[in-house]
Order: C-alpha cells, then structure tokens, then sequence
C-alpha cells in the first residue's frame, strides 16, 4: 500500500526530534514510537481508502489459483486463464466424440453379424441417452458451484474408463469362427449352410460391456454440456461466450466424424468377406477396434490432472459481470432468482418454475429438433451415398465423415461467431434461428432433386428377360443353382443388368485378370456385347455394381454440407438463449433439464424414427436358410430421400 510522501516525512522528523530530546535511550524505546506512527497511519489510511472492501480481483485468493486440491503450484499461475482450459476442453470433447463415432460403427457391425434381440439393440443403441437423462438434472442441481471443475475432471477419467470398457470384449476373445460354406458361382447340387455356429459368449460380453460404456460415457457426457458451459459462461463477457461455445461444440462433431473416419477401415474388412473360408474374427476384427479404444482413452486422460489444476471459477473483472446483469431478460418477474437450497423439495419447485416458463421450453423444442438433423445425417448419409451413387460401403462411411467434419463442426463454430461479433440481444438470437432454419428446410427440400437413376437388377426391377417375377430373385435359368440370398455379390453383366450375385446370373465360372474378378457362361445373361479377355474367353459379367454414369455425388455433397451447416447454425444461439433468459440460480438447472427434453424428444425417438424410414426403404431383404431375417441389400433410394425429407420437415415443423 503505497503512503502519502510528504505525510510520512513529518512523521519522520518528528520522531527524530523526540529522540534528540530524549537523551540516549534503548534501541527499543528508540524504534517503538516510528513503528506505533507508522502503523497508526497505515490502519487509518487503509480504513479511510475502504481497504475491506476492495474487489477481489485486487487479492490473491487460494480457491482461485492453479495447482491440485488445496497445493497451489506458482509456475502453473501463468497458464491460470481461459484459452488453456478451452485447450484441453476441447482435446476433452474431441476424445468423447471419437469415441461415440466408433461406437456407432461398431454396433452396426454387431447388428449385421448377429441377430440381436430387441431389447439388446434398444439399450446398445440409446444406453447413453438413458443413462445421461437419468443424472442430468441431478449434477446440474448439485455439481455447481465451487463442485464444478472436479466434476469436469471426474469426466476426463470416466471418459477413458468409458472406452476402455468399449475395447474390453475384444481382449482375449479367442478364435471365433463362422461357418460359411456358400460358393458365389453356380454349382449343380450344391449344398449351402445358411445357419452359422452360435457365438453367443462373445456377443453377450460385448452387450454387457458397452451397455456398461454406454451409461458411464452418459454420466462423464454432462458435466462437459451442462457445467463446462456455465463455467465458461461465468469466466468470460457476454458476447464472447458465442466463440468459445462454438468451439467446444465444433470440437464435439469434429471428434464424431473423426471417429467414423477412424472407424472406416473396420467396416470394410467386414463388409469385403471372401467365400467358402472360415473367417477368424478375433484376428480380422477385434484387434483393431481395441487398438482405436485405447488410443481414445489415453488421450482423455492425457487431460486429466490439466483440469484437476484449474479453480472453481476464473477471475472475472468486475465489469463484466456487471455487464451482464445489465442485460435484458425476457422473463417476467415472477421468475427472478429463487432461494433455492439443496434438498428436493427445492429442486421440485425450481424443475417446477422452468417447465412453466413458456420462453424456455420452446428452446427446449428446438434445439430437439436442430438435433435431429445430426441424427438424420449419421443414420441416412452411408446407407443413402452407397446405393444412391454406387459406392462401397467403406468410402460411403468416409465421404460421410468428411462432409459431418466440415459442415456440423464449422456450423457450430460459425455460429457461435456471428452472434457474437454481431452482439445480438435475445430476441435477434431467436430471429436468426428463425432464418437458418428456415434456410435449412429450403435446402432440405432441394436435395430430393440431386439423384441417379438406378442400374436394373435382376429379379427386383427386372424380370430376367420375362422369365421370372418381380421380387424373387429365383429364375429358370438359375434354379440348378441352389443360390441363397444370404451372399451379397452384385456384378454387373454384359447386359448391363445387375445381378444379386454371380450365382444368380447362372455364372459357372469366375478368374481374376488385372486385379479384376470375371465370370464366364452365365445362363441368365443373353443379350450385350460380347468380349474377350486376354484369354480368349468370352466374358459375360464382371465383379461390382453396374456403372450408371451419374456425376451428382460432387453437387450432393456441397448441398449436405450446406444443410449441416445451416443446422448447425443455431446450435450455439440456442444455448445462449437459454442462459440469458434466465435468473443466475437457474442457468445450470435449466440446463440439465433441456437435456433430458432432447433426450425423451429427440436423440432417442430420432434414430427409431430414421431407422424405421429406412427400412420402410428397403426393397429385397435376406432371409437365410434358418428363416432370421437379416441385413437390407438393396433399398429404393427415391423412397428414401422423400422421407428423410418428410420427417426433418416434419421435425422442424414443431
């Protein structure tokens, strides 16, 4: 504290003056009186200037510095700030989203190899919805406060534990071993095993296991989307919140689509079998999920004792929290801040003022249905890129990652930076949700125009030259062949027909030339060109799909990013509405509880409504020796543009 100069110089020669006159006296009797004055006048300077009542920014407070629990570690002061902690946040965020990209991919795995029961499929799929809804309310209601960072550190471990459980059941699985004895050429009294050994073991510690995943990563999911966002809510200005939310949540979608790319390769080794083998799934599979669930786990803990170190709050200036308390709300004053203790019947009566707020359910709504658009593209986009144009069912995964990376994480980002550069107040937040909604249907209603025209097949658009029937892939001219629709092979023949497989176009004989498979005599393909090979051989059908010259995937692409962008647009406004139309005490509640509202509305009704669309879309399914109905092989891709369409606008109608 510094003194008045000229004060504390009369004080001093005061002092000198009395020990002049005092003769020589003990060095004690000498130094007391200075020291008396000059705590005298630092206690009535200090109470005339109010030193009390500075603000306490002015004074180091422990609860406020870096370090572990009550250590505080002077070197970490330095990175004591918001942009580290948005650094490993982020890397947080990202972690989690990879992991849920890879879950997803490995579930559809699952579902295609095994004949899963209802219940398995409903709680492998919606386990950590579940799981999240049931705590949200509680850790918004009771992880506040002073609570907040542990429980975000208590994340970043149930984050790596949550995966590590996801990479369990693919330790030490042993040799699984399918039977597949089906030949993908026609052979006369052939028989075929349509049935496959039971695995039941491992299918029933990889449900248990990632049921058990899914609800940790559920709970681990909240304090990141409901205190993280508070925290830097309270830690920043009110027109800077938009860019670091924005981030985090552009960091989110950027990990999901970077686990679908990661995913990729998995998806076709499985999807690329060969025939007549046994398949070794522990050396094919399992050794290359665990590897990406470690690897995600690793880097979730890698941020562990970073956000350990960071203290409850970070020091905000005083004006900008005055700033933000001078900010309009659109609520009426019966919804000012409620003294709200901990128990329940408080937390009843505060759950009881928010659903009653019209302003804040509404949002609620919303942002359930912005959140669908996400949905709709992880579930439709693979399926609808390999059949629409041609595609193998690996690069539809990645073409899908790709346009989920620029478009949901740069829409977010976006979003969150033009609101606040703009600086909107609450009602030009729900205006430009309006706007990029409503472009978002424009361009949702455009894409039904970007098509290809499907190539024939035989047997489902085709009737094998008037020989057979619409829907029964069985002809005349392969009946010898006792084929079985449980082997999806198409080749495309001379005719430029499709066929199912080799041994539905009554092929006898197939050979490899220039890394190219070709077949020979087939007795369902009459009509074409005919070709020789270097053999001299007359080829009658070659390996993949027919080429039906379609170049729209280019034009596709740009207009789905569009829509994910344009979606992803009010993802940050619509958060930002939330907290500033309500009171301090029931930001965080009010938080949680839009959780649970896009859960029950949206993430969990959302998948069954897009998978049941789908199926609807679906034209020829396998049916195998054993009557298990099993995967979709082929879909009429038309049928299904017009009902993602119908149930988006439907969505967004609300």
């Amino acid at each position: 504290m510094d003194l008045d100069p000229q004060h504390m110089a009369r004080q001093s020669r005061a002092a000198r003056s009395w020990v002049q006159d005092s003769g020589k006296k003990p060095l004690y009797l000498t130094n007391l009186p200075t020291t008396l004055i000059k705590l005298g006048h630092l206690e009535n300077k200090e109470k005339s200037q109010g030193r009390h009542h500075h603000p306490q920014e002015w004074q180091f407070n422990p609860e406020e510095g870096c370090g572990l629990s009550c250590l505080v570690i002077p070197w970490c002061q330095r990175f004591n700030n918001i942009r580290c902690f948005m650094v490993f946040f982020c890397i947080l965020l990202v972690s989690q989203g990879i992991v849920f990209g890879l879950t997803d991919l490995s579930i559809a795995n699952l579902q295609k190899d095994y004949k899963l029961k209802t219940t398995e499929n409903f709680f492998l799929t919606f386990g950590y919805d579940i799981s999240s809804g049931l705590v949200a309310i509680f850790i918004a209601y009771y992880g506040g406060g002073q609570r907040r960072m542990r429980w975000i550190a208590l994340s970043s471990f149930l984050v790596g534990f949550g995966s590590l459980l996801f990479a369990f059941p693919y330790f030490n699985s042993g040799h699984i071993q399918q039977e597949v004895e089906i030949e993908d050429i026609c052979q006369e009294l052939k028989v075929i095993s349509g049935c496959r050994r039971s695995m039941s073991s491992f299918k029933t510690k990889y449900v248990f296991y990632f049921l058990l995943g899914q609800m940790v990563q559920g709970i681990a999911g909240m304090p990141l989307y409901i205190l993280g966002v508070t925290f830097l809510e309270d830690s920043l200005a009110t027109h800077s919140v938009g860019i670091y939310l924005g981030i985090a949540d552009a960091a989110s979608v950027f990990g999901y689509a970077l686990g679908y790319v990661i995913g990729a390769p998995q998806v076709k080794v499985l999807q690329n079998r060969s025939t007549s083998e046994i398949i070794d799934v522990s050396n094919q599979w399992t050794q290359s999920w665990w590897i990406d669930f470690i690897f995600v786990t690793l880097i979730a803990w890698s941020t562990l004792i970073p956000l350990s170190c960071f203290p409850p709050t970070l020091t905000a200036p005083t004006n900008i929290k005055a700033g933000k308390h001078k900010q309009p709300q659109l609520l009426d004053r019966k919804y000012k801040d409620p003294e709200a203790g901990l128990n329940i019947k408080d937390l009843s009566v505060s759950i009881w003022i928010l659903i009653k707020n019209p302003i804040f359910m509404c949002l609620t709504l919303c942002k359930a249905s912005e959140s669908l658009v996400l949905i709709g593209a992880a579930e439709f986009l693979p399926t609808y890129l390999e059949h629409q144009f041609v595609l193998t069912s690996s690069f539809a995964t990645v073409i899908s990652g790709l346009v989920l990376i620029p478009g949901g994480a740069l829409g977010q980002f976006l979003g969150g930076y033009i609101v606040s550069t703009l600086e909107m107040s609450s009602r030009a937040l729900m205006m430009f949700i309006i706007v990029t909604s409503t472009v978002t249907i424009i361009l949702l209603v455009s894409i039904i125009f970007i098509h290809c025209d499907q190539a024939q097949m035989a047997g489902i658009s085709e009737n094998y030259y008037g020989t057979g029937q619409l829907g029964i892939l069985t002809a005349p001219c392969n009946e010898q062949c006792k084929c079985s629709s449980s082997f999806y092979s198409p080749i495309c023949g001379r005719d430029d027909i499709e066929y199912f497989s080799p041994c539905f176009a009554g092929c006898t004989h197939g050979k490899v030339l220039d890394k190219k498979k070709t077949y020979y005599n087939c007795s369902c393909i009459k009509e074409g060109l005919i070709s020789a090979d270097k053999e001299g051989d007359f080829i009658d059908a070659s390996l993949g799909k027919c080429d039906t010259k379609c170049y729209t995937l280019p034009l596709f692409i740009a207009f789905m990013s569009s829509i994910i962008i344009f979606s992803g647009f009010s993802g940050v406004p619509l958060t930002m509405a939330v907290i500033r139309t309500l009171p301090d005490k029931l930001r965080t509640l009010a938080l949680g509880i839009s959780f649970v509202i896009v859960r029950i509305f949206g993430t969990i009704p959302g998948p069954l409504a897009f998978q049941k669309s789908e199926g609807f879309s679906c034209t020829f399914r396998d049916t195998n020796t054993c009557g298990d109905t099993g995967h979709c092989w082929i879909y009429n891709v038309t049928k299904m543009a017009y009902q993602l369409m119908g149930i988006c606008l439907r969505l967004f109608g609300r």
